[in-house]
């Protein structure tokens, strides 16, 4: 039968066909093939019409064999139809030796005849076809059918030229078609003038002796009259003959054989051809067979099926990258000895070639003499540039301009000399990229090493010396394929050189972690630690171990667009660590000449717990996991591609756009070979995990998204689970031989969210949105047992939304099944089902995922609040916190060894954890609604943390001052007096409290260091505002309560002290403002809005009695906190009004909103003074700058833009360019702004922090905080020092580093 995909290729191209070709001209070559009987021409020749034909003869060859349809495509090359042949080219089906000697092989006894007596060479014994090629030279030679020319074959040693060359002529209608008069075989190879005279001379006499026997000719007494012989043999008595010429070396050989007549030539150096006259056409040699070819050569030398070879098999071909002269080789050694797979292999891979002795008709004894012969033949200088390539990585490909370096040579003379090694087929160059790239095959690579193998070092030292030579200023930064070279091999060259210093003095660099980055991304830099480390670490193994960190937890940062300024991220890097020391110093020098840095001055109190942070895809990452040997991770998710990279450094392998929707699930096989994916597309796919070429697919019986896939844990019986939204047949068992599912389990009417086997594949567990999790016998597809989970969740109501059982894992011994379901985790005995234990987490987090670790008792719990969790199952306790993703995590997965953790999420990375070094966290997270005092350099910085508890820490440091007992309600804001020696917080509750404290009592209670951070306010008096309406004010550090102030009837959203220090101003969910006389509880309400109060503010000028407040119900409102009265309402917009600010004088102020605009108002007439229009989304802040000649307002898209406040004309737009992976300008809303002091600066706030200079629009710097989703930055009135918090509580404060001499 056709092979499938050439059967669809005809199918498909069906229609150009027969309304194209011409049956009658292509049957005579179907026939002569065998392929079509005379009755079956006959019938189709009796069709009324052209096209009538076409129909018939394609119908008849849909229904033959693969040998139809390579005579009906070799048919369509003779006869010019040249575009149709290219439609059927890429299908041309693979067939067995047996179909192929059945179909061309001179079958006809006309063919066996010529080739025997024009001396072609019998097929070898061990032959598979090579189609592809083997049409290519036939196509050039129906050329040679109306004219006289040259059909050259060239490529390397051992490439299967000779064997091409004569199964081309191994053909019947080629032969009585275009060379009636015979083909003649000559084999040259390095001849003498002498030796090619007696080579002629022979062939002279055999053609005469074929016309006439009795001739007695005498032969020709010189070079030019052997020549002469020839020319009139070929001319007068076998002018249609072919002349084949094997193994040309010479052009001086080949000038012999100019004689106008047909050629056809195998030689290593496409150029000799160059010399001669006529037309000239080529056909270029595969270095190597496919891996499929190559073991069908070594299965037949062994008598065995290929898909029965060992292993070694496989890796004796990749090894040799499919040579037909090496594949051949060591086939014909095996054939000898058949245990001496392994020996073989090593003595490749060993590059001992002279092991790998002839035993094959090849004109060279060992594989070592004839690479040897082609670097013989060339000049004596090239000799030594062709040694200078021993240097080159396999699979390598290098431009000229790097042997310019190398060579110290000129461009044209590097191109020259290249093309000559070209030529002769002993360098590679590809054409698809301009200029041109140069290579080596990896034989001819390990020729060179083991041939050069005492200079290996030195010719290294060479490649350095002349780089260090050439690039005295600085490394190269154009970015093209020279600069590639040199990031990415200058270390490999100093490493083989044993040059540690130079490699220590690189690699110890920022500026050489900064250029490669930005040229390179963070991975391969990465590598080089790795790869080199046990060099470095001779030097020094912290450094290297602080370089390496700093890399793998900034990597995504580092692959983001704009490149982010390397001194700045390293600033962020632990004061004791070799990258912040040379950071700082680089960051003093620059701050010098103007540029600006911030020194996180607090870092030292937190810990980095993540091992590396990979950024594979734009947009979730839905699932990732580990091959079996722990070295890779493929991961996939919304962007529709199946992406695999090194766990050690996140460099990407492959890239696969893999489905047409988002990709669910990936999962390994046991051996590490495959890769399942699936699909909200509805199918499921295999791809070889090596190539990403498509194996198999299953797309038809899924009628819904496919949620998971996971293969079997062992080898023994591979089978594959998927599961499905489908209704009812929705968890499937494939067997991968079989082209439809082995068994389906049925039993879940929801759909089925995960699949799972048991350690040893005789289960396989599934978890429903049906709220069951459901064992199956695999063997049987029978449901053993079913645990209701929606059994566990009581106060489950029958209206609400049904539990679903997100998935399971199972323990190491497989005796115990853990699954997850709302923002529980169940443990369960297998045996028995019943419950052992059960994990909580949070009420506002829901687990997506868990997984038990291999190798211990451990337990990854993945949660929505972006936290990954590890907990002991034996204890029933959490070990650790793994904090640092942004958004959802999906899925976490230990590596097979246990050592490691991955972790994947909505924020876009994968994250990697070692379980040894993670715990549970004694750093607190801070909530990031806080407020700051800066007082004469000192810094106090008050804010509830994640244990709803009061912090009060010094700015310099981070350490914690105060801290109160834990709220028992949510602490939802928090403000410090100035003025007075008291601290207010609001609560939930809608109360609030106050607190004050003699020197005595600080000096007891906190210490003299302490108090000598304090005296200079003699105590801080700090308001809470509480979820549930109440106001709590505190005094600090005693934590006495002084005051508890209810009336809000919902959460407190703000609180500010006035200036004095009298009076307290909370806001709250209820829509009301209230004004404390916090000491004696007296209280003034503004109501007035419909909608929560999220924020007011204060006027200082011309009245510090005034209020301006702001609500979602798009109204402004400033009221008389003194009397208590509004003054005017003013419906601003039709939208919420998200953000106010008043200029400093007191003239002006500013509202934005969710209509996307912004105005200004007068505070005199309370007029619109600017509609100010262009935000394309909601705008959230604004400011006015100190002179009040410019606002900036700031939008949920990430743009800031400044306006004039004069006229309400834009002056300029922040952030147009660079979009960041988030698709926003900033990293998300821009929620604050400040301007400096002198006007010439702005801060901003959004998914990072900016500086921007104000006159240009530009940005100055950018802070890359551990989170994201930052809410407001507190400001020195210096503009040196800024505070804030990120949304996973970390508290940064940034100091303006000064230059050297400050």
């Amino acid at each position: 039968m056709m092979e499938e995909g050439a059967r669809s290729c005809l199918l498909v191209s069906r229609g150009t066909l027969e309304q194209d070709i011409k049956a009658t001209y292509l049957m005579d070559h179907l026939v002569s093939d065998g392929v079509l009987s005379g009755d079956e021409e006959e019938r189709i020749r009796n069709m009324p019409t052209r096209r009538d034909q076409a129909v018939a003869l394609l119908e008849l060859l849909l229904r033959k064999d693969n040998r139809a349809y390579i005579s009906f495509y070799n048919a369509l090359v003779r006869e010019s139809y040249g575009d149709l042949a290219n439609l059927l080219h890429k299908d041309l089906p693979l067939i067995s030796p047996e179909a192929e000697k059945s179909f061309s092989d001179g079958g006809t006894p006309f063919v066996q005849n010529a080739l025997r007596v024009g001396g072609v060479p019998q097929r070898p014994v061990v032959f598979v076809s090579r189609p592809e090629l083997l049409n290519q030279v036939r196509e050039k030679l129906y050329r040679l059918q109306h004219e006289t020319g040259w059909v050259t074959i060239f490529g390397m040693a051992g490439s299967g030229k000779s064997v091409l060359a004569a199964e081309a002529v191994r053909d019947h209608a080629l032969l009585k078609e275009c060379f009636p008069g015979g083909v003649h075989w000559l084999s040259i190879g390095q001849l003498e003038r002498p030796d090619l005279m007696v080579k002629i001379q022979l062939l002279c006499f055999r053609l005469e002796q074929s016309q006439d026997s009795q001739s007695t000719h005498r032969p020709p007494g010189s070079l030019e009259e052997a020549k002469e012989r020839l020319r009139y043999l070929i001319l007068r008595r076998y002018p249609r003959s072919l002349l084949i010429l094997d193994d040309i070396w010479d052009v001086a050989v080949l000038k012999a054989f100019d004689i106008q007549c047909r050629i056809l030539l195998t030689t290593r150096d496409r150029s000799l051809v160059d010399s001669v006259s006529g037309s000239r056409y080529e056909t270029a040699m595969k270095s190597g067979l496919g891996e499929d070819k190559a073991l069908e050569i070594l299965a037949q030398y062994v008598n065995n099926k290929p898909h029965k070879l060992p292993e070694q098999a496989r890796s004796i071909v990749r090894e040799c990258k499919g040579s037909p002269l090496v594949v051949s080789l060591i086939g014909a050694l095996l054939r000898e000895f058949p245990d001496r797979w392994a020996y073989y292999l090593s003595q490749l891979q060993k590059k001992q070639f002279k092991r790998i002795r002839k035993s094959s008709s090849y004109d060279y004894d060992a594989l070592d003499q004839a690479m040897s012969a082609s670097i013989e033949v060339l000049p004596v200088e090239h000799r030594e540039l062709y040694k200078d390539l021993t240097v080159l990585e396999k699979d390598v490909k290098i431009p000229a301009q790097v042997l310019m370096v190398f060579w110290d040579l000129e461009r044209e003379e590097v191109e020259d000399i290249l093309q000559d090694f070209v030529n002769k087929s002993m360098l590679f160059r590809d054409c698809h990229r301009r200029p041109y790239l140069y290579y080596l095959h990896d034989l001819q690579l390990d020729f060179l090493a083991e041939q050069n193998r005492s200079q290996i070092e030195s010719l290294h030292t060479k490649v350095v010396r002349q780089y260090q030579r050439y690039y005295r200023q600085g490394p190269p930064t154009s970015g093209d394929e020279e600069c590639l070279y040199w990031f990415r091999f200058l270390t490999y060259h100093m490493a083989k050189a044993n040059l540690s210093q130079e490699l220590y003095s690189l690699m110890f660099s920022l500026d050489w972690v900064r250029a490669k980055a930005q040229i390179m991304g963070p991975a391969h830099l990465i590598n080089d630690y790795v790869e080199y480390g046990s060099i470095l670490d001779k030097e020094n193994s912290e450094v290297r171990g602080q370089f390496q960190e700093f890399l793998s937890l900034n990597g995504h940062q580092l692959e983001q667009r704009p490149f982010p300024d390397v001194v700045q991220l390293a600033l962020s890097q632990p004061d004791s660590s070799e990258v912040y020391r040379q950071a700082l110093q680089q960051a003093q020098e620059r701050a010098s000449g103007g540029r600006l840095y911030l020194d996180w001055l607090n870092k030292s109190s937190l810990e980095n717990l993540s091992r590396l942070v990979v950024h594979p895809h734009q947009g979730t990452i839905y699932s990732a996991c580990f091959s079996h040997d722990g070295t890779r991770i493929a991961s996939c998710g919304a962007n529709k591609t199946l992406r695999v990279f090194k766990s050690t450094s996140g460099e990407t392998l492959l890239e696969i756009q893999a489905h047409d929707d988002e990709v669910l699930c990936c999962a390994y096989s046991p051996d590490d070979r495959l890769l399942a994916t699936c699909s909200s597309d509805r199918k499921v796919k295999v791809w070889n995990a090596e190539r990403g070429i498509l194996i198999r697919i299953f797309d038809e019986e899924h009628e819904e998204q496919v949620n998971h896939c996971q293969f079997t844990n062992t080898r023994q019986r591979l089978l594959l689970a998927t599961c499905s939204n489908d209704k009812f047949m929705n968890a499937k068992l494939w067997n991968l031989n079989k082209p439809s599912s082995q068994n389906t389990m049925f039993g879940h009417l929801e759909p089925v969210n995960h699949c799972c086997f048991s350690p040893d594949d005789s289960y396989l567990s599934t978890s429903s949105s049906d709220g069951t999790l459901k064992l199956f016998e695999v063997s049987s597809a029978n449901e053993w047992k079913t645990i209701d989970i929606k059994e566990l969740f009581p106060e489950q109501d029958d209206d609400e939304i049904e539990v679903v059982v997100k998935c399971s894992t199972w323990s190491a011994d497989g005796k115990r099944i853990i699954c997850a379901a709302k923002n529980a985790v169940f443990v369960f005995e297998v045996a028995t089902t019943a419950m052992l234990f059960e994990i909580r987490t949070s009420r506002l987090s829901t687990v997506q995922y868990c997984h038990a670790c291999p190798t211990s008792n451990l337990l990854a719990v993945a949660l929505s609040h972006y936290a990954v969790e590890l907990w002991d199952l034996e204890d029933n306790k959490k070990v650790a916190d793994c904090s640092g993703h942004l958004s959802w995590v999906h899925s976490v997965q230990f590596s097979p060894d246990g050592s490691l953790l991955l972790s994947c999420s909505d924020d876009h990375t994968v994250r990697l954890w070692e379980t040894t070094k993670v715990h549970t966290s004694s750093a607190v997270s801070l909530k990031r609604d806080s407020d700051v005092l800066f007082n004469h350099g000192d810094i106090t910085v008050a804010a509830s943390d994640n244990r709803n508890r009061l912090q009060v820490r010094n700015g310099s440091t981070g350490a914690v001052l105060f801290q109160s007992k834990e709220q028992e309600c949510r602490i939802r804001c928090t403000c410090i007096c100035t003025q007075s020696s008291a601290v207010a917080l609001g609560q939930d509750d809608g109360t609030a409290k106050t607190t004050g404290l003699t020197a005595r009592q600080v000096l007891r209670t906190i210490g003299w260091r302490t108090l000598q951070l304090l005296t200079w306010h003699s105590g801080l008096v700090l308001a809470l505002g509480l979820d549930t309406g109440s106001v709590q004010v505190l005094e600090v550090p005693s934590g006495t309560l002084l005051a508890t102030l209810v009336g809000h009837s919902r959460t407190v959203l703000h609180c500010a002290f006035t200036q004095d220090g009298h009076t307290l101003i909370t806001s709250s969910e209820d829509a009301t403002i209230r004004v404390w006389k916090w000491r004696t509880g007296a209280c003034k309400v503004l109501q007035g809005h419909k909608e929560q109060v999220r924020h007011f503010s204060l006027f200082s000028f011309p009245s510090d009695t005034h209020l301006l407040s702001w609500s979602y119900d798009g109204t402004a409102k400033v009221w008389d906190i003194n009397k208590g009265e509004i003054l005017k309402d003013i419906e601003c917009h039709q939208g919420a009004v998200l953000a106010c600010d008043v200029s400093p004088d007191g003239l002006l102020f500013a509202t934005t909103s969710a209509d996307k605009t912004a105005k200004v108002w007068s505070c005199e007439s309370w007029d619109c003074v600017h509609t100010l229009n262009g935000h394309q989304d909601c705008v959230r802040s604004c400011r006015f700058s100190w002179n009040n000649q410019r606002l900036a307002t700031g939008d949920d898209n990430g743009e800031i833009r400044l306006w004039n406040v004069k006229d309400g004309s834009l002056l300029k737009i922040c952030s147009r360019e660079g979009k960041d992976a988030m698709d926003s300008l900033h990293g998300g809303w821009v929620t604050d702004l400040h301007f400096s002091p002198d006007n010439t600066m702005m801060v901003s706030t959004g998914g990072y922090i900016k500086w921007w200079d104000v006159e240009k629009g530009e940005a100055l710097q950018t802070f890359y905080p551990t989170g994201a989703n930052l809410k407001r930055i507190h400001v020195s009135p210096d503009f040196s020092t800024f505070v804030t918090i990120d949304n996973i509580g970390i508290l940064y404060i940034l100091k303006k580093v000064e230059s050297n001499g400050s």
